[in-house]
């Protein structure tokens, strides 16, 4: 089944969903590398015990990547067939 065209506004809307998700990540990118900066600056001067930043890092670190996935590989591509699946469910009940 191929789907319609989109209109102007429909691609609009899109890019502009898509472009705030890329957005959303780099903001997250810049704040885990600013904090975990100051984590690390923190643990050289011996502040707590020894290299106890690496637990944060690692743990938002893992964060940052999923939120990429997300973002950049999975993309908007996989919401799409999903809401265009449930959407084909509705119009089957409705028949």
């Amino acid at each position: 089944m191929s789907t319609p065209p989109l209109s102007p506004e429909q691609i609009e809307r899109i890019a502009r969903r898509r472009a705030g998700a890329k957005l959303g990540w780099y903001l997250h990118a810049v704040v885990y590398l600013l904090f975990n900066g100051v984590f690390l600056a923190l643990s050289w001067l011996g502040v707590g015990h020894r290299h106890w930043s690496l637990y944060p890092a690692l743990g938002w670190g893992l964060g940052v990547v999923l939120h990429g996935i997300a973002v950049f590989v999975l993309g908007s591509g996989l919401r799409e067939r999903l809401v265009e699946r449930e959407r084909e469910r509705l119009r089957r009940a409705q028949r």
